[in-house]
Order: C-alpha cells, then structure tokens, then sequence
C-alpha cells in the first residue's frame, strides 16, 4: 500500500488477521462437530463447554440441558446459541477496527492510503447491521449469567460430591473474562453514562460510568484475552470429555 512510513506496520494487521481467522476455524468446527461437549458423571465432572451451554435441543447429551428442551432442532445445538456472543464481536467497536484494517484494508494502518477508492462508511448493507451492537450486548450479559452459573456448577463432582479441579478454574477464569470483556464495552460505558447531562443529577450513574471507565481503557485486551480463552475452555473440555486428559482436581 503506498505509504512512506519505513517501519514494518503491516505485522499487527498480519496477526490479527491470522489470530481471528484460525477463531472463526476452530470455532466453526467445535460447533458442527457436536460431541465431546460435556465431561458429566461418568468422568465424576459437570462441566460444559461455553460454545454448547446452554444446550438446549433434545440432542444433547445427557446432565448437558436444563429442563426447557427443544425438540425441532436436528443439528448441532451450539448453532443455536453461538450467534449470539460472535455477533456481539463482529459488531464489537474494537473489532470492527481489527477487521477492517486486517482483512478489508479500511485503511490498512495510519498513515496508509485506504485500499478502496470511495468511503460510505457504515451507511449500507451489510455494515448497516453494525447498529444492532447494542442488543448483541445485552444478549450477552444473558450469557455471561449462564456461564457463571456453569463455572459455580463445575463445583460439583456427581458421585464424589463437592470439588475443585483445573476444569472448574478454567470454567471461572472464561466467566471472568467474558465479564470484562462485556463491561468494559463502549455500548456499556455508554449505557451507564451517555446521555446524561449533568453528572451531579445522577450520582449513581457517575459512580458506575467511573467505574467501567478504566476497564474501558483496556477493552481491547479484554477482547483478545476473552477470545483465546473461551477457545482454550472448549478445547481443554474437549480433551477432558474424549479421555484425552484427565481433570485434575480435589472433593471435600
């Protein structure tokens, strides 16, 4: 791209777009490969991968649902969910930026000619959908309540009783990075503190929104360290499940 900057600009975008793609790879495959899910009792564990909870369809195998079953739905249940916290990325404000300087080159870097001739910005489809970021938020902090409560679950060791194993660390360290990921969300910082004029007439709010302000400040290792690690807990859940590993751990 025609620049006269001399330094080598062009790696960052290199890796972002090798980390995201080799993601959206293994994610697509954890999803359509439909097994090895869910440690249950046999393994004495309760623990479920992210991209499958909450499994709602009547496939899924059993201690991995809740009681609420859907029965019309054939293929993978992670299809079901997984639309709704990758939608919450692709329309992230951070990785749009990601994105659009790696794979579309929208510029590339600054400093670096854009590699397209005209700029509408985020007016047409399918950019147009950007907009629904908001709503993707929300539905994640639906998520984020649902593996907390799995990451609490994990404490359970059916036939041993209560205990602690590198699953159950694994299951509550991606809760907590998914939870600082979400709030440290532009869209949240804006939920708490946009569009209020006066501080001083909603004390609360400024409590709050001064609050997520510094994590907001680390949003973007927030994204990656969430992203990486959500996939790492599908892995080690995986290998975990199949009797590839064993889940260290201990019972009271």
């Amino acid at each position: 791209m025609p620049t006269l900057r001399k330094d080598r600009w062009w790696v960052q975008q290199v890796v972002t777009a090798t980390v995201l793609t080799l993601f959206v790879g293994y994610a697509s495959w954890a999803a359509f490969v439909n097994k090895n899910y869910y440690a249950g009792s046999g393994l004495h564990r309760d623990l479920i991968s992210p991209f499958y909870s909450p499994c709602l369809t009547e496939s899924c195998v059993p201690g991995s649902h809740p009681g609420t079953i859907i029965t019309w739905w054939t293929i993978s249940p992670a299809l079901l969910i997984l639309i709704f916290p990758l939608g919450f990325r692709l329309t992230c404000y951070y990785y749009r930026k990601a994105y659009y300087r790696s794979f579309w080159m929208a510029p590339p870097a600054c400093a670096v000619s854009d590699a397209h001739s005209s700029y509408s910005g985020e007016t047409r489809f399918p950019l147009l959908l950007q907009n629904v970021h908001r709503y993707f938020f929300y539905a994640g902090l639906v998520f984020n309540v649902i593996l907390t409560i799995d990451a609490f679950v994990a404490f359970r060791q059916p036939g041993i009783g209560i205990g602690f194993s590198v699953g159950t660390a694994v299951l509550l360290i991606n809760a907590l990075l998914l939870w600082s990921y979400s709030l440290s969300c532009h869209s949240c910082r804006h939920l708490c503190g946009g569009g209020v004029k006066q501080f001083s007439q909603s004390p609360i709010r400024y409590r709050v929104w001064k609050l997520l302000t510094p994590l907001n400040g680390r949003h973007m290792l927030f994204a990656w360290m969430s992203l990486g690690f959500v996939a790492f807990t599908d892995l080690y859940i995986r290998l975990v499940a199949s009797g590839t590993i064993h889940d260290y751990g201990f019972h009271f």
